[in-house]
């Protein structure tokens, strides 16, 4: 009789009768079982004969109980846009980035990139915290930029940073959060966390520096820039200064491991404060505009460069829709070339 039940019990749980076996429930509650106790390290016998001593002690000697009728709250992220930086913007860290910007930022950036500045007169009549949006090439554009900042801005300044790239290690996000001001920025998408974090930073009076691209450029032309500037900008009403950086990419290229000193120029722009009635999106275009009028500044004179912006004739950061190779043709046709007699062959 007893056997009969059991072969029947079997049966309804999945078991087969008379084969002894468990029921699929129960072998996967031994399989979970097991996998919790490799994860804490007990069915290693080194590990658990030390633990071993500690299970019989009371809370605060091993972790609590939790009864099973409370739920559980999720365990906060500790990388990703989840890093925590508040404490990078405490005084003891801000002296200490201060330090490093001065004595080790600036001097580095300028013997390896000769930074040219220009349009520093157009940031006279600005008066507190503003998003700086630029053009990405190189890893070298953010301490540069920093650098370059005036001093109302340099020392009270974030940099919005991939919070994929920067962030997904601890050791890396600290890095980041203390010697550059790093905040995680999700470059995939406006999310509301990292807009109301910027926003609560440029009304305490931090200024930002962004670079709407979402990430360095592949063949040395620009991209399409990203609404994340705008929106920001707009929902903090604060200025947007549009900058151009020439000359980084030739540095320290996507891809490239090892520096090579080149001058560089860093061209700023007047601030732009987003028009009644005016969405993000048109911003953002306007925003991209911009630099690209600086961009044509840089490389021939302001002259031209405003005649041909007045004209609508700017040429787009993105470069011309053609093939690769012409491309790169198109960008080293460009770049200047260096001085002094012609080598022949010997």
């Amino acid at each position: 009789m007893t056997n009969s039940f059991s072969d029947s019990a079997r049966t309804v749980f999945g078991g087969r009768p008379g084969d002894g076996r468990a029921a699929p429930d129960e072998r996967m509650r031994a399989a979970r079982q097991r996998l919790a106790r490799r994860l804490a390290g007990t069915d290693i016998p080194a590990v658990g004969r030390l633990r071993r001593p500690l299970q019989g002690l009371p809370f605060p000697y091993t972790a609590p109980t939790i009864p099973q009728t409370v739920a559980v709250p999720e365990k906060a992220g500790s990388t990703g846009t989840d890093f925590p930086t508040d404490w990078a913007r405490t005084e003891p860290a801000r002296r200490t980035r201060a330090v490093l910007m001065e004595t080790m930022v600036r001097p580095v950036m300028t013997g390896l990139a000769q930074p040219t500045r220009r349009g520093l007169d157009r940031l006279d009549g600005l008066d507190g915290p503003a998003i700086f949006a630029a053009n990405h090439h190189s890893h070298v554009d953010t301490p540069l930029l920093l650098s370059a900042l005036p001093t109302p801005w340099r020392h009270r300044a974030v940099v919005g940073a991939a919070a994929d790239y920067f962030f997904g290690t601890r050791v890396t996000g600290a890095l980041s959060a203390l010697v550059i001001g790093a905040i995680p920025i999700d470059r995939r998408r406006v999310s509301r966390d990292s807009t109301d974090l910027a926003r609560d930073l440029l009304e305490e009076g931090w200024s930002m520096v962004v670079f709407p691209e979402g990430g360095r450029s592949p063949d040395g032309w620009g991209q399409p820039f990203r609404g994340g500037a705008a929106f920001i900008a707009k929902k903090s009403g604060r200025p947007v200064v549009p900058v151009h950086i020439e000359g980084t990419g030739r540095i320290l290229r996507k891809g490239a491991s090892r520096p090579t000193p080149a001058r560089t120029t860093i061209t700023f722009g007047e601030p732009l404060w987003a028009a009644d009635g005016e969405d993000a999106r048109r911003f953002n275009e306007r925003i991209e505009r911009r630099v690209a009028e600086l961009a044509d500044e840089a490389m021939t004179n302001w002259f031209d460069a405003r005649t041909r912006a007045h004209a609508e004739e700017t040429p787009p950061l993105t470069g011309p829709v053609t093939a690769s190779w012409r491309r790169v043709w198109e960008l080293d046709a460009d770049r200047p070339r260096r001085k002094g007699p012609r080598r022949r062959w010997p």
